[in-house]
């Protein structure tokens, strides 16, 4: 799209022309530091925007359309017709509700979009208050049929537990309302152009909603994404025939209640529990619940009797409910989550575990006391390994309430596509933890045995969940569940001074010893990949000097010219550097070559990977023989080393070669 400026008027009318041929499309206009203006080139601050938005003097313009020409994309300028046709909607009714005053994940108040009503155009709110008025008069049709048909009314709806014509059109009319509420994930303001792939993509691939600059307004009938009739007639139908699957021989029940509610008697119970503050469940869920309340509002009373999701019980530790005031939501949330884990223990079944799923990716670290062998304490300012305030919290709560952990396992559970999953270290899985009452008679040990227990259990841990072929970046949460089952098995573990070691400090010692096995899985590398792992800590695959490198080959037992003629190192100029996977040849015969390295074996690997797919891969590794298990421990080490150093491009080789 080219910009093209009236200067006739006053102020500048900016217009938009489609062009097709090989030059060079203009950049983006907004960055993280504002945005630049199209008409004069001036750079323009983001409070300028914001206070322009909040004024109301920020619209939407209409610049291409996007039509299907001999089954490819072709873009248009838009004409007088088009730019009528956006005018002419009239929507009877929109969800005129506040958005919430939630800072960090809803970012369009700050440019004047503050209501849920403002997240749509004119002729996405038409499109959808008809559909989901048109649910309420399905529902009638499908009575009427069904009496015609000859079924009984007894008057007695599905809310009340009924099985007869009330009942089924409330179903039929629940289903109807659930489709047309996935279709507000395409017809929104937020959803934006795939350009690259040439289609939408939702305005919810994230938990937030964000402010974008440029949307699709999707067409619900062109047969792309965000098509009604597509929805109705394949996605509603395999929820039903495999999502939902019918059992002759119980049934199921739902509702809405508080964690602390009155389970059944001795129930079985499996829970994913909030993420601290990191999503704000409620807050999110009003997107849908503003339009399903529209159509659902009659056939479930209890269910949609406020105008929007109940609030005030939520279990996140969000400090923007509390004035601002981080402690007071932190407290809230250990408070409540302690009651809940409390409640759970005590009517659980005896005979089952109960099962928690999480997925909270570790981000903080901090400083920590060190202890000597004689337990005294011996650098007050050592870093050490990271924890999350996310795992202490919902640790604290399971052990504290007398839980022990006795079984943990990843379980993939994150979908790839997602938009937060592409190009990232996203976690692909949860951790799951077994748990158990602990035994009254628990003893006490100290930090010195922890760490002892640590050292002897973790490193099998490790082995089969590597074994396992688990993603490098769930490692470190996977790890959590083998050290933490140590942990809570006693009644205390003790400080040399006879404090007990806190949950946090516990994750920091496991995170450390975890890093300590995966080092000491270089010991089965050859010499020269122990030395590309040093050299790549420092320096990655940039060049470093000479000097540096030939000391450290003499410490690794090796020698810089070895390094080169393995074909892993460059030499020149008094500077040295690893080769990159792309520098590597595809012509590889490891058979004919006596000196073949891990190190080069995983670098040809994710060159494969990256050229040529997984296939191509599992054969470069299957070439390497016995050296492939020892490719897979490298690959953990070098992610851990990268993650480490914030390098998250590196990272995701190395965890992507392990993943897929």
């Amino acid at each position: 799209m080219t910009p093209e400026i009236d200067y006739t008027v006053f102020p500048p009318r900016v217009s938009f022309v489609a062009k097709t041929g090989n030059g060079q499309p203009i950049s983006g206009t907004v960055n993280r530091r504002g945005a630049v203006c199209v008409a004069c080139g001036v750079p323009v601050s983001f409070d300028h925007i914001r206070t322009e938005g909040k004024s109301g003097r920020m619209h939407p313009q209409l610049f291409a359309v996007v039509a299907e020409y001999r089954h490819i994309r072709v873009y248009l300028s838009p004409n007088e017709e088009h730019l009528t046709a956006v005018k002419k909607a009239a929507p009877t009714w929109k969800p005129d509700v506040e958005l919430p005053h939630n800072p960090r994940d809803f970012k369009t108040p700050n440019y004047g979009m503050c209501t849920f009503a403002d997240l749509f155009t004119s002729r996405q709110l038409e499109l959808l208050t008809n559909l989901f008025d048109l649910v309420k008069e399905a529902r009638e049709a499908v009575i009427s049929d069904a009496l015609a048909a000859g079924m009984l009314s007894d008057g007695i709806s599905l809310n009340e537990g009924g099985d007869q014509t009330d009942a089924y059109a409330d179903s039929i009319a629940t289903y109807l309302a659930e489709a047309v509420s996935k279709l507000t994930m395409f017809h929104n303001k937020l959803a934006y152009w795939r350009s690259k792939e040439n289609k939408s993509a939702t305005g919810l691939g994230r938990q937030a909603l964000p402010m974008v600059w440029d949307f699709a307004e999707v067409n619900p009938f062109a047969g792309a994404g965000g098509d009604f009739l597509e929805i109705i007639t394949k996605t509603v139908p395999k929820v039903l025939s495999q999502a939902l699957p019918a059992t002759p021989r119980g049934s199921a029940s739902l509702r809405s209640a508080d964690a602390k509610i009155d389970y059944p008697l001795h129930p079985i119970i499996s829970t994913d529990p909030p993420y601290y503050d990191n999503i704000s469940y409620a807050d999110l869920s009003d997107f849908y619940y503003v339009w399903l309340r529209r159509s659902l509002n009659k056939i479930f009373p209890d269910l949609f009797s406020t105008l929007l999701t109940p609030k005030a019980q939520e279990l996140v530790a969000t400090p923007y409910r509390f004035g601002g005031d981080k402690a007071r939501s932190q407290k809230f949330f250990e408070e409540g989550l302690f009651q809940a884990f409390s409640r759970m223990r005590d009517v659980q079944h005896s005979d089952y575990p109960l099962t928690v799923y999480y997925a909270f990716k570790q981000a903080e670290s901090e400083v920590d006391v060190e202890v000597d062998e004689n337990d005294q304490i011996a650098n007050k300012d050592a870093p050490i390994a990271i924890a999350s305030t996310g795992w202490e919290a919902m640790l604290e709560g399971l052990i504290k309430t007398g839980f022990t952990i006795t079984g943990t396992w990843p379980m993939r559970t994150e979908m790839s596509s997602r938009m937060i999953g592409k190009g990232t270290n996203a976690l692909a899985s949860s951790i799951v933890l077994v748990c158990r009452p602990r035994p009254i008679d628990a003893s006490t040990i100290s930090r010195r045995q922890f760490l002892n227990e640590l050292k002897l259990e973790l490193p099998l841990a490790l082995k089969q969940m590597q074994h396992g072929s688990i993603a490098p970046v769930d490692l470190a949460q996977a790890s959590i569940g083998p050290g933490m089952a140590i942990y809570s098995r006693y009644s205390k573990v003790i400080e040399a001074d006879g404090t007990p070691i806190r949950v946090r400090t516990a994750l920091q010692l496991i995170n450390r010893a975890l890093d300590e096995v995966l080092a000491e899985q270089e010991g089965e590398s050859d010499v020269d990949t122990r030395w590309a792992i040093a050299w790549f800590e420092t320096h990655a695959m940039d060049e470093g000097p000479y000097g540096q490198a030939e000391t450290l080959s003499k410490a690794k037992n090796t020698a810089i010219q070895t390094l080169v003629d393995a074909g892993i190192l460059e030499a020149r100029a008094g500077k040295v550097r690893l080769l990159r996977p792309e520098e590597f040849s595809e012509k590889w015969q490891p058979e004919a070559n006596p000196h073949v390295t891990a190190w080069e074996v995983m670098q040809r690997a994710i060159h494969a990977l990256d050229k040529h797919g997984e296939v191509a891969a599992g054969n470069v590794l299957g070439k390497a023989g016995d050296l492939a298990e020892v490719v897979r421990d490298l690959a953990y080490r070098l992610y851990t080393i990268c993650e480490r150093k914030g390098w998250s491009q590196e990272a995701q080789a190395y965890n992507r070669l392990l993943a897929e």
